[in-house]
């Protein structure tokens, strides 16, 4: 398996800026890697907010993440700035794989990059549902170009 390359910022959609805090650091000056999760986690969040497609008590379907992964490239440090990209790069029946790019400060390539599953279900059975209609359009309008 060949090593991926590091996307550029002309490769997302959307972006979030995200500051890195004093206790992101670990003992070998960078961030830890379990804070880039937090950050995927972040921008799509964030991101559903911001579309009124996340409603976090009364949704009736809901989006578990079912497999995540992370490529590191170059080290993100306080008091790095992170630029979050954000795009969708499969859309299945019940599902949906977001794919996040960190570009710290003002570097062109990302840091890391990475992506996420979400498989949504039924708020309360857990079992596997169609992606309502209107998170599906909401989606297709950040989904990579094939």
């Amino acid at each position: 398996m060949s090593k991926p390359v590091p996307h550029t910022r002309s490769d997302y959609h959307y972006f979030r800026d995200i500051t890195t805090r004093w206790m992101d650091n670990d003992v070998y000056a960078h961030v830890n890697n379990v804070v880039y999760y937090s950050w995927f986690d972040t921008v799509v969040n964030a991101w559903l907010l911001e579309q009124k497609l996340l409603d976090f008590t009364d949704s009736p379907t809901v989006g578990l993440v079912v497999e995540t992964s992370c490529n590191y490239f170059s080290s993100i440090a306080f008091p790095d700035l992170v630029r979050a990209g954000l795009r969708v790069s499969r859309l299945g029946t019940s599902s949906v794989r977001y794919e996040v790019g960190l570009f710290a400060n003002d570097n062109p390539e990302a840091s890391a990059q990475g992506h996420f599953i979400h498989v949504y279900v039924d708020r309360i059975t857990r079992r596997p549902v169609p992606l309502p209609a209107e998170l599906r359009r909401a989606l297709e309008s950040i989904e990579a170009m094939q």
